[in-house]
């Protein structure tokens, strides 16, 4: 007996089968459509292929936009809207004919490294996603805290100046924004990695824009570790794989305490160590917590 888990994203449809040996095998994918009718006659067609070989006990599910548990459906908006305000958890119940669990991304990307990995001896976490923009998750008790607005691990909309929120100021690709203005290239001309890679060349707008990025990185991380006061924090995304990132972050953490008259505590740093199957052992953990309890 195992588990069909499918993660849901805005250009693919990953999936694969959790066995008994708790490991994810026999993975696949397939391009994310256009509608639901067709995303939902895709999941069916997978499920029936799976249970040719496999015996399944349910279905676990990885999506974009927040999850309404009580409500047993998708809101807010993401890559996949056609996802939204309809109900999707008894849908898909009867489709598949098991019982079905859905959870935010981002949240179970954050549940599985408390399950399994860089966070697997705490209780309360907090995940910070540093792509294109800034999300994450906040886990309290080893679950998802959803916030009464279903925003909790909304970090990116966090002002961190004036008029600017995290997601502007302190990603990989804000930092090559801001690198292309002031250089006058497109922004397709130019990416995080080479701003990087400028900076240790000697580059000196690139350097301020290094040094800018991770300024605000840090000063974000240290507003949330201020607010939750976790045990951990844990960095997922791209950003997470860049060489000497945490030394980085500690330095930063260096500088603040000097600047600050009160600075209470230094908060837990590290990356995660899952990548691109982070969303599919995260949504078996929630599966486990909602029909395992366990």
């Amino acid at each position: 007996m195992g588990l069909l888990v499918f993660d849901i994203g805005g250009t693919s449809v990953k999936y694969g089968f959790w066995d008994e040996e708790e490991k994810i095998k026999d993975k696949g994918s397939f391009k994310s459509p256009g509608d639901w009718k067709e995303m939902k006659r895709l999941l069916i067609e997978v499920k029936k292929q799976y249970e040719e070989t496999h015996s399944l006990k349910g279905v676990a599910i990885s999506a974009p936009g927040a999850v309404n548990q009580v409500d047993r459906q998708i809101e807010g908006f993401s890559a996949l809207n056609y996802l939204n305000y309809f109900p999707i958890y008894s849908e898909l119940e009867e489709a598949f004919d098991l019982p079905v669990s859905i959870e935010n991304d981002a949240n179970c990307a954050g549940l599985a490294e408390v399950w399994r990995g860089a966070a697997k001896h705490n209780d309360n976490v907090l995940f910070v996603v540093i792509g294109s923009g800034v999300g994450g998750a906040v886990i309290v008790n080893r679950k998802v805290h959803h916030g009464h607005h279903l925003h909790g691990g909304e970090f990116g909309f966090m002002l961190m100046n004036d008029t600017e929120v995290f997601s502007q100021v302190g990603t990989a690709v804000a930092m090559a924004r801001r690198y292309a203005e002031r250089k006058g290239l497109a922004y397709d001309d130019i990416d995080g990695k080479a701003v990087f890679e400028l900076a240790e060349q000697g580059d000196s707008i690139a350097k301020e824009e290094v040094d800018s990025f991770f300024k605000y990185l840090t000063i974000g991380l240290y507003n949330l570790s201020l607010a939750f006061d976790p045990e951990k924090i844990i960095i997922g995304g791209g950003v997470s794989n860049l060489n000497g990132l945490l030394e980085r972050i500690e330095l930063e953490l260096d500088r603040l305490k000097e600047s600050m008259t009160f600075f209470p505590f230094r908060p837990i740093i590290d990356t995660c160590a899952f990548k691109s199957d982070a969303n599919l052992i995260g949504a078996v953990y929630n599966f486990k917590q909602k029909h395992d309890n366990n």
